[in-house]
């Protein structure tokens, strides 16, 4: 049995004065005793005298055998029948002898000690389903927590890792650059170097700042804009301030990869691309938007898309959200939304 905390203790003997008052009006049906006011000032000071010996012998009982407990239990309703029955009669202004003598001590420690039973019956219900659910409780935190650790794995392994057909374009432009552009090469090269210094650094983090992330996104769109020329534009806006907020690292990109192989790549004149990052009162509002091809019979249930809403759902739960909207005249507007 788990010690007793004062919350407990006051729903306790909450219980027991609705109890008594129960017990008072039975007696007096049953024609027991006096008057209901008297049965109801004898039913109650026995009732918390007995609620009170139990609690008393609480932190013993946690320590006893079940036989022990029981053993406990009934000899502490005896006492607190007589202990009861003595300030009933104090109340009652009646003398402790007459008073024993006309409800009868053996008939009062015998009902105290039906009526303790019945109602420490419906409190050690009450104790289990409340240890019940207490465990459920933990197994629900321990599951939540090998959930939130797998997604941290997977989102290591996802910073860890660069895609090769990215990689290879990627040096491969470089390379052929170098024969026409020399110095387009080397900002490809090092753009490139600062997209993987930040992306093998972000894999042992949990969390970046909405700045930070920017900061990969913009060194990965450069890399595509010496691959997509004047095909790509771009702008990155975050409003005032929120530059420092974090923000859970690689949600943002793989709305910008989705965006550019989707949207942008196949449309033969390609388009823009807009990163925008703002307070809407409570809800944090990342947007990437697009004037690419628009949707071509996609439903939003990518690969890309799903992975992305699972890791906004562990990490937020029902806090956050990732939609996809038409951006007109042309293209898709993916928008994560975060209420703190």
């Amino acid at each position: 049995m788990k010690a007793i905390e004062g919350k407990h203790i006051i729903r306790t003997i909450s219980y027991t004065l609705v109890f008594n008052a129960v017990i008072a009006l039975f007696l007096t049906v049953m024609k027991f005793g006096g008057n209901l006011f008297e049965n109801f000032v004898v039913a109650q000071c026995i009732g918390l005298s007995i609620c009170s010996c139990v609690l008393c012998l609480h932190s013993l009982l946690n320590r006893s055998s079940p036989l022990m407990q029981l053993i406990l239990i009934i000899i502490a309703m005896g006492v607190g029948s007589i202990v009861g029955g003595l300030f009933g009669a104090l109340a009652l202004g009646i003398h402790p002898s007459l008073f024993f003598r006309e409800y009868g001590l053996f008939k009062i420690i015998i009902l105290g000690t039906l009526f303790g039973s019945v109602i420490s019956y419906f409190f050690y219900s009450r104790e289990k389903i409340r240890a019940g659910e207490a465990l459920l409780q933990e197994e629900r935190i321990k599951r939540l927590l090998v959930e939130k650790k797998a997604a941290e794995t997977d989102l290591r392994l996802l910073q860890a890792q660069v895609e090769p057909h990215f990689l290879f374009n990627t040096l491969s432009n470089i390379l052929s650059t170098l024969q026409t552009d020399g110095r387009a090469a080397e900002e490809m090269l090092l753009d490139l170097t600062r997209y993987l210094r930040t992306s093998l650094s972000r894999s042992r983090q949990d969390r970046t700042t909405i700045g930070q992330e920017m900061d990969t996104v913009r060194a990965y769109l450069n890399i595509f804009k010496v691959r997509m020329g004047e095909r790509l534009r771009f702008r990155i806006d975050i409003a005032d301030g929120l530059a420092s907020t974090l923000f859970p690292p690689m949600l943002v990109q793989p709305l910008v990869e989705n965006a550019i192989k989707h949207g942008l790549e196949p449309k033969v004149e390609g388009g823009d691309l807009i990163i925008r990052a703002e307070e809407k009162g409570e809800v944090l509002r990342v947007e990437v938007t697009d004037t690419g091809v628009g949707f071509q019979g996609e439903t939003g249930s990518g690969i890309t898309l799903s992975n992305v809403r699972e890791r906004l759902h562990t990490l937020y739960g029902n806090s956050a959200r990732l939609t996809l909207e038409e951006n007109h005249p042309s293209g898709v507007k993916a928008v994560i939304e975060v209420t703190k």
